[in-house]
């Protein structure tokens, strides 16, 4: 029977993200990239766009249809509008053909409960699977990424999402030590509304935040705390360099290269000539970088441009990003000491949207004084590492969770 199945569909891997659905379809790859938004008309209960189309819609829409996101933190807010948008995706991804129900495997938060499981299941049947199996984001990105979770080695992944920021530690196909943070992508774009209307009295839209943070997003290096060089050697900063004399002859002395903070991100390129730019430079130039926003005025109610830099960007995501680091520091207290010498030789890896953030490696490697890997396509690892559970499913079982509910 399950041949006789095979025939008639592909098996699909969703992941079913805050910000983006992808869909893996097996033997073809991801088909299937779109904004996790839909419109609906409120009069005819019927809907008018989904995706790309349904996103260009937000904000510029009569009262009568609306534009809705149906996640939100990672899970699902609205089943209905979950089930709605779900169905179509599938459909453009795999045509419909008469009988045909693929199984499908959908990437979730490693802290939804079962409710929140049970609530992605039962959009996944109503969109036409003839069997759904849920598996843990961490543990999806991790596979895309590369990762060889099978083995008895430890392996650290921080996955920053739309909705949510994933740490867990991985061995053996399964999560040693897990944390879901409710702050990514979205919380980054409120943040930067709020510095916006806080700053220059502008009301921001949500298109306009997350072009701001794709364009100017910048992670300022942590600040430097005053303590003595075992200290600094602690959180992976260089150790400080004591004033000297001046010299009274006047000839200068020659320089002398400053030590490599210990645990930087070894994947970095390796210095350049004397006459190259130095590595700092670069970072002044982005500070510098400026761009003009439109939204509307709070005081006089009218359209307004204003300016917004690189810095005041920064400025305004602070504090998430410190969540985040935080979040990974917590994850790292709580790693077995077994685990912690292999965490140590493997890095962290750094995948999901939230990762493009320039500056965030390097920051986080001189907040844990450990190696951080940014992989090659940090937006696809969830939907690769679920597309890789389908096309090798019996030997990838064991990664999935345990469904203890027949349908």
């Amino acid at each position: 029977m399950a041949f006789a199945w095979a025939l008639l569909g592909h098996d699909i891997a969703v992941d079913l993200g805050t910000a983006n659905t992808l869909v893996y379809v097996r033997r073809k790859g991801i088909v299937l990239n779109e904004p996790s938004v839909i419109a609906i008309n409120l009069h005819k209960n019927t809907v008018v766009a989904v995706g790309k189309a349904a996103k260009r819609m937000v904000g510029r829409t009569p009262p009568h249809i609306a534009t809705i996101r149906p996640l939100k933190d990672g899970v699902i807010a609205d089943l209905d509008a979950a089930e709605r948008m779900l169905r179509l995706f599938i459909q453009k991804a795999h045509p419909s053909r008469f009988l045909a129900k693929p199984r499908i495997v959908v990437a979730v938060p490693s802290g939804t409960t079962s409710i929140e499981q049970r609530a992605v299941k039962e959009a996944a049947y109503e969109a036409g699977a003839r069997r759904v199996h849920i598996i843990e984001e961490p543990m999806a990105a991790a596979i895309g990424a590369g990762v060889k979770v099978g083995e008895a080695t430890g392996n650290m992944v921080v996955d920053i999402g739309g909705g949510t920021t994933e740490v867990a530690i991985v061995s053996m196909s399964g999560v040693v030590v897990a944390k879901s943070l409710r702050v990514g992508g979205d919380e980054l774009d409120e943040a930067i509304v709020t510095h916006v209307k806080k700053e220059h009295a502008l009301l921001l839209g949500e298109r306009t935040a997350e072009r701001i943070k794709i364009d100017l997003g910048l992670v300022r290096p942590a600040p430097v705390i005053a303590a003595d060089s075992v200290g600094r050697h602690r959180v992976g900063l260089a150790p400080p360099v004591l004033d000297e004399p001046d010299d009274p002859v006047g000839d200068e002395p020659a320089e002398q290269p400053a030590p490599p903070p210990r645990g930087w991100n070894p994947f970095r390129s390796k210095p350049k000539a004397e006459s190259a730019t130095p590595s700092a430079a670069p970072r002044a130039l982005d500070l510098k970088t400026s761009a003009p926003v439109r939204g509307r005025d709070l005081v006089s109610g009218l359209p307004k441009t204003a300016t917004i830099t690189a810095e005041q960007v920064s400025e305004a995501i602070e504090d998430q990003v410190q969540a985040i680091i935080d979040a990974v520091q917590t994850t790292l207290d709580q790693c077995p000491a077994e685990l912690a010498g292999d965490l140590l030789d493997n890095g962290i890896v750094l995948t999901g949207g939230g990762a493009l953030l320039r500056g965030l490696p390097e920051r986080m490697g001189q907040a844990t004084g450990m190696p951080i890997r940014l992989v090659d396509k940090p937006l696809y690892s969830v939907a690769l590492g679920a597309g890789r559970c389908v096309e090798r499913f019996q030997a990838m079982r064991d990664v999935l969770l345990p469904d203890w509910s027949r349908r």
